[in-house]
């Protein structure tokens, strides 16, 4: 599979746009929906379009090297990198969840079981299943596309 800029610009976007549709009205406080939809959007970016940039692509760029990569390989990469992804977020809402933006009161490991069972961080593994298969498809598209365009030349 060949690098494709527009999988890189564009296969994180979804998962986070609808992340935070689906948040923003639960967590809305007495401000608008849209400015709750903001704020959550941008750290949200920031971890889809890191874990893609710093994660995803360099390990299968690795696993390219060892093995032919398929449309199945890709997606079960993306989803092992968002089940990864999930750990330094948990670990980051313990240490800044607690009293006066501490460190909670109950160790990590008791933390992480409990965050473990919420819903929501399904979104963690799902996304990087639809980023990973998002990327696969434009990829592999505009080069499928080429493809056929040299041929019928």
């Amino acid at each position: 599979m060949r690098f494709s800029w527009t999988g890189l610009l564009l296969a994180p976007l979804p998962v986070p746009l609808i992340a935070c549709a689906v948040m923003a009205p639960v967590l809305q406080g007495e401000g608008p929906v849209v400015l709750t939809f903001l704020i959550l959007l941008i750290p949200a970016c920031v971890i889809s379009y890191g874990a893609m940039a710093l994660l995803f692509l360099p390990a299968l760029f690795l696993l390219s090297l060892v093995t032919p990569v398929t449309r199945w390989v890709a997606c079960f990469l993306g989803f092992v990198v968002g089940a990864a992804v999930f750990v330094p977020v948990a670990r980051l809402a313990w240490a800044t969840g607690g009293p006066n933006s501490g460190p909670m009161t109950v160790d990590f490991p008791v933390f992480f079981a409990g965050w473990l069972t919420e819903p929501f961080m399904l979104f963690y593994p799902i996304g990087g299943l639809v980023t990973a298969a998002l990327y696969w498809w434009l990829g592999t598209r505009r080069h499928s596309r080429a493809t056929t365009v040299a041929t019928n030349t």
